[in-house]
């Protein structure tokens, strides 16, 4: 990526609230993701990350705030309008079809890139034979992408799960997005596993200029890899900048450590 399309804003949210009853998940945080950046948001357990995540894409309202997404202001975000705009997510709770191989997944993946009608596919020739091959060859790059030409075949369900976690991040590559929302991608992973997650989400960013998004609550994984850091705690914006700038950050250390809010 070059410095001048780093600088260009992909995304803005601007002053969200968002409240479920009486409790307060987000209070006026403002940040905006940068086209080609690794950006992280992080913060202990409860402070509110995932709830972000899911108002970026459509699975939340919030009450108050905007939200600018390639230069189209929104009060909330849909989820249809998510995925066709090119905005594609992995979850904290692995949610692949366990029966299924790593191989058709994957390609479950694609389902956002399928242009052709049914009643060209049911005919199976034609456009959606082009289209389809298409597809199946993204696919196979994905797969030797992610490394997982041994298991293409393999029915996730039988996978350890640092595995399980490439082949989703493999699924959401697939819908070739424009931002790229992962959702706590290494918790649960030994640090082996950490390591060539991390390796992966860089090389994501390198290859196919893809912005990424994600959410961890271990400081430590994601310092290293992201080009800035917006942190949560108790649903307020309490620090952003450089990894550096915010490793080194009072309010930071004191949310991390536990000091009490008085």
């Amino acid at each position: 990526m070059t410095a001048h399309s780093k600088n260009e804003t992909l995304l803005e949210v601007e002053s969200i609230f968002l409240s479920f009853g009486g409790v307060h998940a987000l209070s006026d945080v403002s940040f905006d993701i940068r086209k080609g950046e690794v950006r992280s948001i992080i913060g202990p357990n409860g402070a509110g990350k995932s709830s972000m995540l899911n108002v970026i894409n459509g699975f939340y309202h919030p009450q108050k705030g905007i939200i600018t997404y390639q230069g189209k202001r929104r009060a909330q975000m849909k989820p249809h309008e998510a995925a066709s705009g090119g905005i594609a997510r992995t979850f904290q709770n692995i949610a692949l079809f366990r029966g299924m191989s790593t191989l058709d997944n994957i390609m479950t993946g694609r389902n956002t890139k399928m242009s052709k009608g049914l009643f060209w596919q049911a005919l199976h020739f034609g456009p959606a034979k082009r289209e389809e091959i298409e597809n199946r060859e993204f696919v196979e790059h994905v797969i030797d992408f992610l490394e997982i030409q041994t298991i293409r075949k393999t029915p996730v369900g039988r996978l350890p799960y640092g595995l399980q976690k490439r082949v989703e991040l493999g699924r959401a590559l697939a819908a070739e997005p424009t931002l790229l929302l992962l959702d706590e991608p290494m918790a649960g992973m030994n640090l082996e596993e950490k390591e060539d997650m991390s390796r992966f989400i860089l090389e994501t960013n390198e290859e196919f200029g893809t912005t990424i998004a994600l959410i961890e609550h271990d400081m430590g994984v994601v310092m290293d890899i992201s080009d800035r850091v917006v942190v949560l705690d108790y649903g307020r914006k309490i620090a952003e900048g450089t990894p550096e700038e915010v490793r080194a950050n009072q309010n930071v250390i004191d949310a991390y450590l536990g000091v009490s809010h008085d």
